[in-house]
């Protein structure tokens, strides 16, 4: 495990499986929204190609070479917190594009939350994102961290694949309740920020003034879901207000 040809197969396949299982879980959630196909097509192009590229964008940036390079498009390096926020705006870029109003944000959330923690498997498979070492009796020892003699480590893949379900049952039993309708989506993103500044002390990262990039990150963008959320709950709040009067065009939720 960790360092064979098909050990990078059967990566790929999980990572696949992730998308598909993704894609089916949408599909479900979104039975009853008023859209059409192409519509539902443009929003799922939207989230898929959004998370593609925000997964990727970090580790080309960081590198010159890599923005006149095509490779590393398609090697391992990936974010996901990077991914999700990409995600988003992409479906709001997508739903401004062809005209989409109506709030698809819940319908995002369960699905988005599974295909992550099956993704996280696929990170333990192939040994990437593993976390520091640790005298824990579940420690996992990673030839990819080329560790000599080799040492137990935190296992921090699985830590976060169990954030993700946990995530993904709590949004269930929410939406079961119609409990933070049209916020849940951000509410899953703002829980993901705070358990990564957490997680991230597990993880030998470089430090850059004290935190990791992505402890800075989230914390630049817990502010940006939280102002997400405040213009989100004013927009529902004038819509129930206006019930009963003309119907008026509010804020497009991803």
């Amino acid at each position: 495990m960790f360092d064979l040809p098909i050990d990078r197969l059967i990566y790929a396949a999980i990572m696949l499986a992730a998308i598909v299982v993704g894609w089916f879980l949408l599909t479900r959630s979104q039975t009853a929204l008023p859209l059409t196909w192409p519509q539902r097509a443009a929003i799922a192009l939207g989230a898929f190609c959004g998370g593609m590229i925000g997964a990727k964008l970090p580790f080309i940036l960081s590198d010159a070479e890599s923005l006149v390079s095509f490779r590393p498009w398609i090697t391992d390096g990936k974010t996901i917190m990077a991914g999700l926020v990409g995600g988003y705006f992409g479906v709001e870029l997508a739903k401004w594009l062809v005209d989409i109003r109506v709030r698809t944000g819940d319908t995002f959330a369960v699905p988005v939350a599974i295909a992550v923690a099956l993704g996280r498997i696929a990170c333990f498979w192939i040994g990437c994102c593993f976390g520091q070492p640790t005298s824990l009796p579940w420690g996992v020892v990673f030839p990819t961290a080329g560790d000599d003699p080799p040492i137990p480590r935190h296992p921090t893949q699985l830590y976060e694949m169990a954030f993700h379900l946990a995530a993904a049952a709590l949004l269930l039993v929410l939406g079961s309740h119609d409990l933070l309708r049209g916020q849940r989506l951000k509410a899953y993103f703002l829980a993901y920020c705070g358990y990564r500044f957490v997680s991230e002390f597990l993880r030998p990262e470089p430090v850059f003034y004290g935190l990791t990039a992505y402890q800075w990150a989230a914390l630049a963008l817990v502010p940006v879901f939280v102002a997400l959320w405040i213009r989100d709950a004013r927009a529902m709040a004038e819509e129930e207000d206006s019930v009963g009067r003309p119907s008026q065009a509010v804020p497009r939720e991803g």
